[in-house]
Formats: C-alpha cells, structure tokens, sequence
C-alpha cells in the first residue's frame, strides 16, 4: 500500500500498482525516489500537529539498485517559523555523527509542491532506526527495573552529552523521542525543537527576564516549544536551557519506573512536586532522590552538566546497596563486647592487634554510614592502644578528602580527625577549607588559629585564610594574609597571583604588573602562568598599553583555554583595538564559560547591557 503526500486528500491510501492517488491525483512517486509505505503516527491524530511522519521506500540513485527503507518527516504548512526549525533540523543532524542519532545528508531535505491545491511542502529524509519508542515499550512490557532505569539513563546521557557538546539542546526529550533498538541500545529522535547554544540566545534569554513568553516585551522572541508533561518550566516559558533537557531525562524515567503517563501522576499543592514513589516501589530512595533533583523546577538546583549527572548515576548502586543494608541489618558495636574480653584475655602484648581490630570494625561500620557506632568502636580501640588514635586520624582524614564535592560531609570527618589526633596541621587547613565553603565563620578562623600554632611558617594556610577574607570583601585583610603567604616561602605562587588580582581590583595596576611578573619568573606551572598573564594583561589594559595587553592576555588563553577571566578582557581589549571578528569569539567564550569570578559577573553584565542598548 501506498499513502498521498497531500494531508488535504480525503483517501490518502492506494493499492501499490497505481501511479497517482485515486482521490486527489497527486502523484504517489515524490521527487521521482520517494514512496510513502506507512505512518508512523496516526493520521487522525496529527489534524492539529504542523508534521507528519512516514515510513518510506526511498530509490535515490545513491543506494544502487536496491531502495532501502527510510522515514520522512513532512512540514503540512508552509509557515516561515516552522520552515526555520525543520531546516535548523537538517544542519543539526548533518553535523551530529553518532549512531544513536539518525544520518541525514543535505540531499535529503527537498520541497514538493502539491499540484491540486498548490502548496508547497517541506521533506526531510532520514535513517530509520529500527525498534520501539520507550512508550511502546511500556505498553508491552510494563515498567522498568531499577537497574534498567541506570543503564538506560547512561545511555541517553551518552547521545545527550554528544548533542550538547556539539552546541545543542533536544527540547524534546520523552519516551516517543526514544528508540529501544534491537540490540538493546537507546537512540535519541526528532530533532525538530533543537536549539543552538550560542552567546546570542543566552543574551535572548537572560534579557527576556522571569516572565518571558513567546513575542514578550523585552524585543526579543524566543520559542516556547516542547512537549506538555516533559518540557521544563523554563522552557515553557520560553526560555529553554541546557539543563531543561536533564528535567525532561528525569521526567521520562518517572514514566518508565511507574508506567503511568506523567500527567495522570498527582502533585503536591504546597510544593508543586511530582508524586510518583508510590507508583515505583522497585526503586531505591538514593535513586528516587536523584531523579527528584533532575524534575526539580528550578534549573538551578538541578545538576548542571552531563558529567556530574554521570558520576552521580554510577556511584547510585554503591548508594542503593548501603541503604539497603541500614535498612534490613543494624550494626551494634556492644556485640563485639565478648570478643573484647576474650582476647584481652590473651595478655597485654596482643593491645595492638586488638586495637587494629576495632580499627577494621570501625571503617566498616563508617563505610555503612553507621557513624556513631563506628566512633564507639574507634573509642574502644583507642582505650586499648593509644598510638592507634594515629590510624583512626588518617582514616577519617581521608574520608574527608574523598568527600570534598559534600562539604558538609568532608566538615564532619575533619574534624573527627582531629578529634583522634589534634596534632594533624594538615587536617586543620582542610577543615577550615570546608568550614569556608559552608559559610562558618568561627569555625574558619579556629581552624587557621590551630593550624599556624602548630605550623607558624605554612604559607598554604595563610593564602586560604586570604582566599576567605576575599570571600567576605575584608580586602586589605585578604592582602595581608596573601603577603605573608609570599613571605613565608618561595612556593606561594598561587598567592602571589592572587594578589595582583586584587591589586588590579584596587586599581593599583603598577603593584599588580610588577607583582605578576615577579610570579612568572618563578613559575613553570601553565594554569598558575595562564592566571599571572591575565593579571598582567588587566593591568597593561587599564594603562591603554593594548598590544601589550592583547599579547599577554592570548598567552593567558593559549595556556588555559578555560580562562574565562581572560576572553572577557580580551574583548574588551579587541573591541578597543577595532578587531571585530576577533572580538566576537572572545565574548562569546566570556558569556558562556564558566566562572565564579566576581568580577566576571560584573563585565557580564556591562557587556549584556551594551548589546541590549545598541
């Protein structure tokens, strides 16, 4: 059987050896090499979509003399907004080379102008990847495994992480979009609402404010498309970003863990969440926190890229299997009570041996999360043979150091490591580390207090307590700290960057050139070269001293290209040099990379200013 093209003909399926459709007399064979076999979405559902999409037998010349099976998407209305987003399809998927993403050539898009009525249509060919959507999927097979859940999700983020690093966004991620190939592998379809992730759409949507909506009254539209029930508020609103696309991930895996469509799922009137655990009982509460964070409606408060969505994802079973175990079995450090008379029996020479016993119990109770048990059998062990207080430290010292993308939980092992040994000066500078991060003022100074008494001449301790006197604008504070740091040791580089950072600030540029070079000539390092360039070239700025300050500041970017700090001065300097081209690459790397630069935000800002007001 074959289908008319024309969504207008009345009877749109015809025996195979006609030529024209029988109804409308639209001709069946499309640009001489298309053949519509079947619809891949039924027809009478589509009335109020803008496509429509077939399954189709495609001759071209270029596949021999054997047609292959294909599909093809067909724009029914000729509407400039929508002829944009199909053709913005075509360039994505000629530039995404991945096998989970359908191949399309440039040949493959075409227009085909109806005869009777007159109305051009827009056609796009592409790979069929053979399999079922994910909702077909769960319409056969019923909801999803846990471990089906992890394996999949690496899988979409894998296509997702290529889409994104090529400088796109889906916007359409849902079970529909996403094939369960045969050989169990996941592909991603439907490009048509991708998005570029340029300096221009971000400014578009920064400038659009919190109540943006398509056409709104900042100048600017930006599209609000997407899928109802998967697309991220944000992006409902019109302003879709990268992470609209981990919302619309986590929205999926609700559907796939419970089986029931997203918007028959309740919501929590206060808060606004989905309330989905009770439809998924397979899951594990680490695995169910974590897809709440990917649907949290503010974006901000989701993960922020593919790669700590990934490290999350596999340290999930190790999570799952430890909240397993506090559930169905609690350790009790008071059973091992007989053991300890029985071997103390053995007479005092085994302390140490006993000691290292309760050591060993304690780590495993510590690694079950069971803390205050493993602190009682670190206290037994302790009382048993003093020196193994040293083993304990260590331990939880590194714990600690394990845990630094947790400060709250690094803080805790801090200073259970200085609890078993106070002389650590090490452990000191980490738990004042910590303590910053977490906003504890007192705990910060106690901690550099303790770590100075034990080690007057650390200069790594006196650049960290400038680093925080910086975070709470006590600037001359900070630059005092920094100078002692440089005058406690030869090694303190960093501190001496550092400095000349807030000597620019201060305008001081003189003191911040002659501090940077004072840094490169005793430095090999290219990151702590990169920063001393870019002070370099600040201040030479601030001079009018262009051509110096361009030099310096392209060393600063050729040795670390993740030097936002630096594109951000390097366009102004282009810009002030009349370098147009030049100066627009630097600024598009200034307004996407990342930064958490004070300074950064502030040129952030005067920059989006002057583009809104041109």
């Amino acid at each position: 059987m074959v289908y008319c093209i024309n969504h207008l003909c009345t009877k749109r399926h015809n025996s195979d050896e006609v030529e024209n459709c029988t109804a409308c007399g639209t001709p069946l064979l499309i640009n001489n090499r298309i053949r519509l076999i079947r619809p891949l979405r039924p027809l009478e559902k589509e009335i109020e979509s803008n496509t429509e999409v077939f399954e189709v037998e495609d001759i071209a010349p270029v596949w021999g003399k054997k047609p292959r099976i294909r599909v093809m998407k067909i724009l029914k209305w000729n509407e400039p907004k929508y002829v944009e987003l199909m053709r913005r399809e075509v360039k994505v998927l000629t530039n995404l080379a991945h096998p989970c993403i359908p191949k399309v050539a440039v040949s493959d898009y075409f227009t085909y102008t109806l005869p009777n009525p007159p109305l051009q249509l827009h056609c796009l060919v592409m790979e069929k990847i053979e399999g079922e959507n994910l909702e077909q999927w769960v319409e056969t097979y019923g909801k999803i495994s846990q471990n089906t859940a992890l394996d999949w999700m690496l899988q979409l983020l894998e296509i997702v992480e290529h889409v994104h690093r090529t400088g796109y966004f889906h916007r359409d991620i849902k079970p529909t979009n996403i094939i369960h190939q045969p050989d169990g592998r996941l592909a991603l379809v439907d490009y048509g609402a991708v998005r570029g992730i340029t300096q221009t759409y971000l400014v578009k949507v920064a400038a659009s404010g919190q109540d943006a909506i398509t056409g709104g009254g900042s100048g600017h539209e930006i599209t609000a498309i997407g899928s109802v029930g998967y697309s991220a508020p944000e992006q409902i609103n019109g302003q879709a970003l990268p992470q609209s696309d981990f919302y619309a991930i986590g929205r999926t895996f609700v559907y796939l863990l419970t089986g029931i469509p997203i918007l028959d799922l309740p919501t929590d009137r206060i808060t606004g969440r989905l309330k989905w655990r009770h439809k998924a009982t397979q899951v594990s509460k680490p695995v169910a926190d974590f897809i709440d964070e990917l649907i949290n409606p503010f974006p901000g408060l989701r993960p922020q890229t593919t790669e700590v969505i990934r490290q999350r994802i596999e340290k999930l079973p190790w999570d799952t299997k430890v909240h397993e175990i506090l559930k169905s079995k609690v350790f009790r450090v008071g059973k091992c009570g007989v053991i300890v008379l029985a071997i103390a029996g053995c007479g005092f020479l085994s302390r140490p041996g006993i000691a290292n016993y309760f050591i060993s119990k304690g780590e495993k109770l510590e690694r079950a999360n069971d803390t205050p048990n493993a602190e009682g059998s670190f206290d037994i062990a302790r009382k048993i043979y003093p020196p193994s207080n040293v083993s304990i430290a260590r331990f939880y010292f590194d714990k600690g150091s394990r845990n630094l993308d947790n400060p709250g939980l690094a803080k805790k092992y801090y200073e259970l490591a200085v609890k078993y040994n106070s002389q650590e000066a090490s452990a000191y500078n980490n738990l004042a580390a910590m303590c910053q991060l977490l906003g504890d003022v007192k705990c910060v100074k106690s901690s550099y207090e303790r770590q100075f008494a034990l080690e007057p001449n650390n200069w790594e301790g006196h650049y960290g307590l400038g680093n925080f006197y910086e975070s709470q604008s006590q600037y001359n504070l900070a630059q005092k700290e920094y100078q002692t740091a440089i005058q406690k040791s030869e090694q303190a580089i960093p501190a001496i960057a550092a400095l000349a950072r807030l000597k620019n600030k201060a305008k001081d540029y003189n003191a911040a050139a002659e501090l940077a070079k004072q840094g490169l000539k005793k430095t090999q390092n290219q990151e702590l070269q990169a920063s001393l360039y870019k002070d370099l070239g600040w201040a030479m700025f601030q001079q009018n001293k262009l051509n110096q300050a361009q030099q310096y500041l392209e060393k600063a970017t050729n040795l670390d290209t993740e030097r936002t700090d630096a594109f951000c001065l390097l366009y102004q300097v282009e810009e002030a040099m009349n370098k147009k081209d030049d100066a627009r690459t630097s600024l598009e790397v200034c307004m996407l990379g990342k930064s958490s630069l004070p300074e950064v935000f502030i040129w952030r800002q005067e920059l989006l200013e002057r583009i809104l007001n041109r």
